[in-house]
């Protein structure tokens, strides 16, 4: 688990042979090459977290070796080992990129001192890069104006003053993820990491590892230590994505975490103390989710501080025509295609239930640019069978109360007749075969 993967490349066999063995001993995976253009066939096929390279060679030198790495954007770290040990071939080593330059014959414990301090260099240039990335996501990324939106807007806005745990609820695709990255990017903590880990996606003998880190030796397999995402997180914050879908046992742990503030790792003894905020989120309803025996009463209570339900897309048909810009905005392939969406297509659009919510209307807009290609998008690139989706739901909807049923199938008529008539009232009130006079009751009654 989470071995290095270091590249030797050095014309002279046993030169290669001591640094495998030596690099092998202390716990890479190492592979190797004789010289610079069987390297850059390995690094272009395989992912390398370190690259070793002696300076001069025959084909290609290690210079060249480096400046052709960059140039096809490989961007792992690169020792250069030379007996050659002049200011300019240093200088020219650095100027393309190396992350050190050591002498032969060298020391085996300084070059183990190097690689370590290379490798840790490397990893915090990925966490600073992983860093600046996430602070471009947060509010620019939400779309929609409509007022179950503004409602979760000014939700995220409240939570982010503070340093309270957050619970977020939601179906599938509604966007809690968007939310959390929102929510840290408003708070204090902005500057800090934001560490995303889906507990559904992880399988339960890994997650535990994945999340609290382990002690070299901790387990077969463990040759080097490694931190867990929460310490990752430190000073910033951790999203428990899925959080219902984490075994019990690990739940209790996470409990104690939560309310010691640190944490040991797998085969450890050594206490870590945490600064950071929680952020999980289920796709199930968290109440129902304690009583059916998903996620632990206690650990309910202590995350569930602020809580913030996401409204499923068919609760916002307003915001669709936005997503749909939106998305085609962010998916077109080329800046001098427009590629209009009429008034029939977001009628089409809006009377869909959306059982995959948001990102199920990324998708599909996604594919119908596919289909269009750079002409109008027209209903036939999006395959929705309307009226087999509303007979369906209607069938398997449980028997309630008739008149939110009623109002709720009225509202979303409206909406529809509204998206088609591009606005205009009258016209809607036509389609819908009601007088204008009652159109107007009903928006005031539902829609405001």
């Amino acid at each position: 688990m989470n071995r290095r993967y270091v590249l030797v490349v050095d014309d002279e066999p046993n030169m290669r042979r001591v640094l495998e063995i030596m690099l092998g001993a202390a716990g890479y995976a190492v592979f190797s090459a004789a010289n610079g253009r069987e390297a850059l066939a390995l690094l272009r096929s395989a992912p390398v977290d370190l690259l070793i390279t002696d300076l001069r060679m025959p084909e290609m030198d290690g210079i060249e070796l480096l400046r052709q790495m960059r140039a096809d954007g490989i961007d792992a770290p690169v020792i250069m080992i030379t007996a050659h040990g002049t200011v300019e071939t240093a200088v020219a080593a650095m100027k393309f990129g190396a992350s050190d330059y050591i002498l032969r014959p060298f020391d085996i414990d300084a070059l183990e001192l190097v690689i370590a301090r290379v490798l840790h260099e490397a990893q915090l240039a990925r966490q600073n890069t992983f860093l600046r990335e996430e602070l471009n996501r947060g509010w620019d990324a939400f779309v929609g104006a409509g007022t179950a939106m503004q409602a979760v807007y000014e939700l995220i806005r409240q939570m982010a003053a503070t340093k309270a745990s957050v619970m977020i609820s939601g179906e599938t695709g509604t966007g809690k993820e968007l939310a959390a990255r929102a929510i840290h990017n408003a708070s204090s903590r902005a500057g800090k990491l934001f560490v995303p880990i889906n507990c559904a996606a992880i399988p339960a003998d890994i997650l535990e590892a994945e999340l609290f880190g382990y002690e070299k030796g901790a387990f077969t397999g463990a040759v080097k230590e490694r931190i867990g995402k929460f310490e990752l997180a430190n000073e910033g914050t951790i999203f428990l994505d899925e959080l219902t879908e984490m075994p019990m046992p690990l739940q209790t742990k996470l409990l104690r975490i939560l309310q010691d503030s640190t944490l040991e790792r797998l085969g450890g003894n050594r206490r870590v103390e945490l600064d950071l905020r929680v952020i999980a989120a289920t796709n199930r309803n968290p109440r129902e989710a304690v009583r059916d025996g998903y996620l632990r009463e206690d650990l309910y209570y202590r995350l569930n501080v602020f809580p913030i339900a996401l409204p499923p897309l068919r609760e916002r048909r307003a915001d669709i025509a936005d997503l749909v810009k939106h998305f085609i905005a962010k998916h077109r392939a080329r800046a001098d295609i427009s590629n209009a969406v009429s008034a029939e297509v977001l009628a089409r659009l809006g009377a869909y239930a959306w059982p995959g919510n948001v990102r199920e209307l990324e998708n599909m807009v996604e594919r119908a640019l596919v289909l269009c290609g750079a002409g109008p998008l027209r209903a036939e690139h999006f395959p929705i069978d309307v009226e087999a989706v509303i007979v369906a739901s209607s069938l398997a909807a449980p028997l309630g109360p008739l008149l939110p049923a009623v109002e709720a199938l009225e509202t979303g008529m409206i909406e529809r007749a509204l998206l088609e008539s591009g606005g205009n009232k009258p016209k809607a009130a036509a389609l819908l075969q009601i007088s204008e006079r009652t159109l107007w009751y009903k928006l005031k009654k539902y829609l405001n």
